[in-house]
């Protein structure tokens, strides 16, 4: 009788958690008006340019056009590269990885230890005259609601199936530098329902999206989702 009681009680708690609303997103790139031309100049923007353009760079390409396989995963390794020409630092600011870092101020610190530690290396390195100067942009998300709900977490999968690269990138991605408890906003709606998708919330957390495509990452958390799903069943 308790265990009838405890099953009716948990129903109505999940059928009073509000749906999950799918959000769309776009950006407009914008330019800081910040440039450089050489490593000092380049050590002194990201000093002081807005914290947004270092997101920018390093998570901007998800969004944007990509016609080929980018050699780098990030805008300051592949200037380094291609205009400094310095083989080694683009190595080092290459393996940087964003999600590592707990804060935007921490990965910032962490590009200006890797340029001064370049500098120290190398008189000759910090004045040599890049190819092309590096322009410092930010972006300005365009948020949008699709009209979509999705109500429970077995819709889910098929729901992933459908959302545009713009929604998986702003729930799951961009999710993680806005919310409190920095998590992506599917993890966020899955612990309304408790325990009961405590694993699956925390396996959706795992994912390290960086070094992968929208496509693919889509794709994870579907699977993810699936397996859970599955168990559950």
């Amino acid at each position: 009788m308790k265990e009838s009681k405890s099953k009716n009680k948990n129903k109505k708690h999940e059928k009073d958690i509000k749906p999950f609303i799918v959000y769309d997103s776009t950006v407009l790139v914008i330019s800081t008006g910040v440039s450089a031309l050489n490593l000092r100049e380049f050590r002194q923007a990201l000093q002081n340019v807005d914290i947004s353009s270092i997101y920018h760079h390093f998570w901007g390409r998800f969004l944007q056009p990509q016609f080929d396989e980018p050699e780098f995963n990030n805008d300051f390794a592949s200037w380094v590269r291609h205009a400094i020409h310095d083989g080694v630092l683009a190595e080092r600011l290459s393996v940087v990885n964003p999600s590592d870092f707990e804060n935007l101020e921490d990965l910032r610190q962490e590009l200006i230890d890797l340029v001064e530690e370049r500098l120290d290396e190398s008189e000759l390195i910090e004045w040599t005259k890049a190819d092309y100067q590096f322009n410092f942009l930010l972006s300005q998300m365009l948020v949008v609601d699709t009209g979509v709900k999705i109500n429970h977490p077995r819709e889910f999968p098929d729901a992933l199936d459908e959302m545009s690269e713009g929604s998986i990138f702003y729930h799951f991605i961009d999710a993680r530098r806005r919310t409190p408890e920095s998590t992506n906003d599917f993890s966020l709606w899955l612990r309304n329902f408790g325990d009961k998708y405590k694993d699956l919330a925390e396996n959706l957390e795992a994912i390290d999206p960086y070094f992968s495509s929208l496509k693919f990452v889509r794709k994870f958390i579907i699977t993810i989702f699936q397996m859970h799903l599955d168990r559950k069943s």
